[in-house]
């Protein structure tokens, strides 16, 4: 009985999680226009998907880590009642924040309510070395390091084009040079036209006007879109790649489910999620925050990506909200048209993600009856 609540509870997570963050890493393709909403979620949710698949063989350590090792006694995380109550007081968070379009992270949910269901097992008796070495300084020092690197990533990327639009297409032209006249001493002339070719790089238009055989023509504006979608397609993927092992090491204390079962129905809860209940928070992520043009948010997706797979290489778990909004936000620093109210608001629903799923995680524990280890 208490092995299906937590597997009904986990997954429950898992959906919430799904809702709250399938946009995180698209909110600038929808923001800045460049696709639609629906094709934006469609691309959320397959590369999320292929990350959280991803998940299983890249990130072993995430999966020992969020299993509450070192922050709690290892007799009260064997219990199916402590596991419960973690993924219940976890999701119940982020569920609540997905209904009034607040990102939260997920990560912070899951912490607070460890913390919450200790607390209450143990009487207050909690080790709180590795909650604030392990998790909480790269909870507190990301966002401001995605802040500052996408705020200079942008002012640096923006240094080229001031000299010639990026919507503008370019073509490499191959075109003769200049015709010689050379006079001898009879009065005969000879034009000789020189046989070596010259290369220039200009707009498509001037190369037409000057009759120059185009070689190779680029548009920046199409190849700046791709790569804006490919970055924002690594976000989601670098977010599946780092959640799914989070929320997936809830159940490895459930007796008879393989760890690639477990893998797969938290992907696809998550999936889910994404699908039917994202809406509210991709207007917060993708509106609210800062207006975004394409060259921003590609410079926003890049700094995110980095970040987070980084940080899902060395294990460390960092949120991938705090990331991206981070990033939006130091975009909306740079361009003068960042929104400080929203800002503000966001932050609020950070500081209280702990407390929050403390308190829910710490009733269930009490309802589903545990024990104490004091």
């Amino acid at each position: 009985m208490l092995t299906s609540i937590l597997f009904i509870s986990v997954c429950f997570l898992a959906y919430a999680n799904g809702a709250n963050d399938n946009f995180k890493g698209v909110a600038s393709l929808f923001g800045s226009g460049t696709l639609n909403y629906r094709w934006t979620l469609t691309w959320a949710t397959l590369t999320t998907l292929a990350g959280s698949v991803a998940a299983l063989f890249l990130a072993q350590t995430l999966l020992v880590k969020f299993s509450g090792k070192g922050l709690a006694p290892d007799a009260l995380i064997h219990t199916l009642p402590f596991m419960i109550a973690v993924a219940g007081g976890a999701g119940m968070t982020v569920i609540l924040a997905t209904r009034f379009g607040f990102p939260v992270s997920t990560t912070h949910a899951l912490l607070g309510a460890m913390a919450g269901s200790t607390l209450l097992a143990t009487s207050g008796n909690i080790n709180l070395a590795p909650l604030l070495n392990d998790f909480m300084l790269p909870l507190l020092v990301s966002p401001f390091m995605a802040l500052g690197s996408a705020g200079l990533l942008y002012k640096l990327v923006n240094l080229w084009p001031r000299q010639r639009p990026i919507e503008a297409p370019l073509c490499l032209c191959v075109e003769n040079t200049d015709t010689l006249m050379l006079a001898d001493s009879a009065t005969m002339s000879l034009s000789i036209e020189s046989i070596s070719p010259a290369l220039s790089l200009d707009q498509q238009t001037a190369c037409a006007q000057r009759h120059a055989r185009m070689i190779l023509g680029v548009d920046l504006s199409l190849l700046r879109d791709r790569l804006h979608v490919f970055s924002a397609g690594a976000v989601c993927f670098a977010r599946g790649l780092n959640d799914t092992p989070k929320i997936a090491a809830l159940l490895l204390l459930a007796p008879g489910i393989d760890t690639q079962w477990i893998i797969i129905a938290v992907a696809f809860a998550m999936l889910l999620g994404g699908v039917f209940n994202a809406r509210r928070v991709a207007e917060t992520l993708s509106h609210k925050i800062t207006t975004i043009t394409p060259t921003q948010g590609l410079s926003a997706n890049l700094v995110t990506v980095l970040l987070v797979i980084f940080a899902s290489k060395f294990g460390m778990p960092v949120s991938t909200t705090h990331v991206s909004v981070g990033a939006l936000f130091g975009i909306g620093v740079v361009n003068g048209k960042a929104n400080n109210g929203v800002i503000a608001a966001i932050a609020l629903s950070w500081l209280l993600t702990l407390p929050c799923a403390a308190i829910c995680a710490a009733a269930i524990y009490f309802t589903a009856g545990g024990a104490s280890f004091s």
